[in-house]
């Protein structure tokens, strides 16, 4: 069966929800997503913090999935649950399957917004046995917010992101305590306003500069090893589960499959400022782009995308603005959008996202073209790894939209970088 519509959403969470809802007023908008209810990772991130910048409310992830998925088909998309889009059958032809049957979907234009995921315990290498009791955030919140299962008493959880401390509480709900939290980095990842309160509040310990090296048990987890990464001192934590947090990669396959040009740094499809993708009509929006920011800046993502998905459907054309490629230099590890154009529109809220190995407390960023630098910008919150590092777009301004590309680098790190004069 085949069935043509004019804007294929691919993802019910908050970018793809939000993208239907400004588009629904305008176009027919279908959004696709495989699991059982619209509205993403919030959906079993029962706790409050969402919403606040794009709803301007402070919601459970629940209600704010709920509230999202409400807006679109209020605005008249058409919402399909179940539907798993398996691969491509021609420029913007979905290959769908779910359980009314299998379909082709063509559209005159596609919207990706499938999000990111947690790198299990298998991408991350850790050795040792391979009992039950290990999850990602997302399993853990399946299992307990979704299916009101138990997990165990005392768990480990690798990481000490934002993301790391939604599995304290939801640990916490299903009446498990968390005995340790560890990060690699030299302080933890998440901001401080919740790593302070989190600590002194839910009583839980966080040890920095260690790794977990080793899980044991045969049936369920018994142990883990952690190890002091500066002396390579070990010892044994006695628990019965492991939550592995962050560590985030984009839901990438389908836009690989397209044919998508794929950025090196973030994984995810290469895109410019009003995130057009490199083949016409297809669009991308929200975590696929930078894993992995917050909720309502993804959505916020979602809205952003509406002008060039609605130019695209009066018939202007997908040729990029004259623009420059944006390229990211260590400590720096990626950076989206990829390609601007200096004078031209900027990306949503007007700021680049990157991402950051090295910790530096008020950052000038400084950007370099054809060895020449053409801005500067000192911003007022730190660059931090495991944390998007967000910078204005103004620093671009000064580029030559018929020059090279663009390096943005944090000033005292450009004295390594080659080119600079």
């Amino acid at each position: 069966m085949n069935e043509h519509v004019q804007v294929l959403v691919i993802g019910g969470g908050p970018a793809g929800l939000s993208a239907a809802a400004a588009l629904a007023p305008h176009a027919e908008v279908l959004v696709l997503d495989r699991e059982r209810a619209m509205g993403g990772i919030p959906r079993h991130s029962d706790h409050p913090g969402y919403g606040m910048r794009d709803l301007h409310r402070f919601l459970s992830g629940p209600a704010y999935a709920r509230r999202l998925t409400g807006l679109a088909a209020t605005a008249g998309a058409r919402l399909e649950t179940e539907a798993m889009v398996t691969g491509w059958a021609g420029d913007r032809a979905a290959e769908v399957t779910s359980p009314r049957g299998r379909r082709t979907i063509t559209a005159d234009a596609v919207v990706l917004a499938t999000g990111a995921r947690e790198r299990p315990r298998p991408a991350r290498l850790i050795p040792g046995d391979r009992p039950d009791g290990v999850y990602t955030t997302g399993q853990l919140q399946n299992l307990v917010h979704l299916h009101h299962k138990p997990v165990g008493k005392r768990a480990v959880v690798i990481g000490s992101e934002l993301v790391s401390w939604s599995a304290v509480l939801t640990l916490r709900e299903a009446g498990c305590r968390t005995v340790l939290m560890t990060s690699s980095y030299d302080r933890p990842e998440a901001y401080a306003a919740f790593h302070g309160p989190g600590r002194v509040a839910l009583r839980v310990p966080v040890r920095t500069g260690t790794r977990v090296v080793a899980i044991h048990g045969k049936g369920r987890v018994t142990g883990v090893d952690i190890e002091d990464m500066a002396t390579g001192r070990r010892r044994r934590v006695a628990c019965d589960t492991v939550i592995t947090t962050g560590d985030w990669i984009p839901d990438h396959e389908l836009a690989r499959l397209a044919g998508l040009t794929i950025d090196p740094g973030t994984l995810g499809p290469r895109v410019d400022a009003a995130l057009r993708t490199s083949h016409p009509g297809v669009f991308a929006a929200g975590n696929l782009l930078h894993p992995v920011d917050t909720a309502d800046v993804a959505a916020l993502d979602g809205r952003h995308v509406t002008r060039a998905v609605l130019d695209h459907l009066a018939g202007s054309t997908d040729a990029r603005l004259p623009g420059v490629t944006v390229v990211a230099d260590a400590p720096l590890s990626w950076v989206a959008p990829q390609v601007v154009a200096p004078g031209g529109a900027g990306p949503s809220r007007g700021r680049f996202l990157a991402w950051s190995s090295a910790y530096q407390r008020l950052p000038t960023v400084i950007a370099v073209q054809d060895g020449r630098m053409v801005g500067s910008v000192r911003v007022a919150w730190p660059a931090a790894p495991g944390r998007v590092f967000r910078i204005p777009f103004t620093v671009v301004r000064g580029a030559d939209p018929a020059g090279g590309p663009v390096h943005l680098r944090l000033a005292g790190a450009e004295k390594s970088s080659p080119g600079l004069r």
